[in-house]
């Protein structure tokens, strides 16, 4: 998968993830008004919305974009309908070809690291028959219970074929309370970006390891020191856009191939219809403007992965 990944990236000389995190406040009142009118205005009316506001989402920027990231609390916090509605995402962006990278930053003991590995990226065997739960490509993982808690998911990931981003240095303002914290005069972020280098050593695709890290746009200088820490993993960059990440504070987290990252975007594209520049487009053209913010972005961008192409 991740050869099937950078393949697409370089297809389409955008190294770009879109962050499938719905609200209620992102939704067009057009959109909601017609899922209440058939559901109710309720949690399944609600599910019923988000999967059609993905849905156009995903029809106006798939031939532009490698990947997908749907962040499962926005689901979670509507219950199954929610959760329904992430599974017809899923399902929806595998059929148009996307990369599917399920936001689910899990990590347990060791037999519980297995079932969410199995639910998300993996197959259950009920009697003679095997199923598949969300079925994503990759998972984001929470390192913080250590190998025992890492292990079990790269063992589903070597049977599928598939891959996770592990969490090393998030881009939220306070990371720093743990992840800056000195341990034998190294950050925790740089122990935690070794394991992640062994990790990956474990699961190789042709170029790159199946084995990826989550580093925040939003620390370039630790993202520089990371990305020659971790030569073959690559890496998911949230933190860009709204969180303050600039194009031009990535170039290091490139690899000098070009290749080595890929971007995230969430509600810069899914809710561009409501932010300056993109109003003309207004909530009936909230798709519309979404295809335009990942047009902008791809320009963007060009000025960071491009210096080392």
């Amino acid at each position: 998968m991740i050869n099937q990944l950078i393949k697409k990236i370089e297809e389409m000389s955008a190294p770009i993830v879109v962050g499938l995190d719905p609200m209620l406040g992102f939704i067009p009142q057009q959109l909601l008004n017609k899922a209440y009118s058939e559901k109710g205005e309720n949690l399944e009316g609600a599910a019923e919305a988000i999967w059609q506001y993905n849905k156009g989402i995903v029809d106006a920027t798939y031939d532009l974009i490698p990947a997908v990231k749907p962040q499962i609390a926005m689901y979670e916090q509507f219950g199954i309908e929610g959760l329904k509605a992430f599974h017809k995402t899923v399902e929806y962006c595998k059929e148009k070809g996307l990369v599917v990278i399920g936001d689910i930053k899990r990590g347990d003991i060791g037999s519980t690291s297995a079932a969410y590995a199995t639910g998300h990226l993996g197959k259950v065997t009920i009697g003679e028959n095997s199923y598949r739960g969300f079925d994503e490509d990759f998972i984001t993982v929470n390192p913080y219970l250590g190998s025992d808690g890492i292990l079990p998911f790269i063992e589903v990931c070597k049977q599928e074929n598939k891959g996770l981003f592990i969490l090393v240095k998030t881009s939220n303002p306070s990371s720093g309370e743990f992840q800056d914290q000195m341990v034998d005069g190294r950050p925790l972020y740089e122990l935690v970006g070794q394991k992640v280098k062994e990790w990956g050593e474990l699961h190789m695709g042709s170029s790159y390891s199946y084995i990826g890290a989550v580093v925040g746009a939003t620390y370039p200088e630790m993202g520089k020191i990371l990305r020659k820490l971790m030569p073959k993993s690559y890496i998911l960059v949230p933190g860009y856009g709204a969180q303050g990440g600039k194009a031009e504070d990535l170039v290091h987290y490139f690899n000098k191939d070009g290749l080595g990252a890929i971007v995230n975007s969430s509600r810069g594209i899914i809710a561009a219809y409501q932010q300056k520049g993109y109003e003309k487009f207004g909530p009936e053209g909230y798709a519309d403007a979404a295809r335009q913010a990942v047009v902008a972005m791809r320009e963007d961008l060009k000025k960071a992965w491009s210096t080392n192409r």
